[in-house]
């Protein structure tokens, strides 16, 4: 009696609990990328350059000196499998000029 009792506890949690194994056939959700909540901004590393859209193949606009401050305003997973981030220089550094580009895509 107590193995039954025992294999059927067992039998019924299994059948309510949600089953999250690969081969359990449970759905396996991708973490949502969100946004940082911090305030300091993203700096340019060696070799960034501004892009007018999230494209490899779109003309670049501007090539950022290393360590300029950015804000990332969005991301983007591009077609390509390219992750792009949509930045804006950080207004207060020396980068923000009239008449100076001072948004666009990077390549990450």
């Amino acid at each position: 009696m107590g193995v039954v009792l025992r294999w059927g506890w067992v039998l019924g949690v299994a059948l309510l609990a949600p089953a999250a194994l690969p081969a359990g056939g449970g759905e396996r959700r991708q973490p949502e990328i969100r946004r940082s909540d911090s305030s300091g901004p993203l700096f340019a590393g060696t070799s960034c350059e501004l892009r007018v859209s999230p494209l490899a193949v779109a003309p670049s606009l501007r090539r950022l000196a290393v360590g300029t401050p950015l804000n990332v305003l969005r991301r983007w997973h591009g077609e390509d499998g390219r992750d792009w981030l949509q930045v804006q220089i950080a207004s207060g550094s020396g980068e923000c000029l009239a008449g100076v580009v001072r948004r666009g895509w990077l390549n990450v």
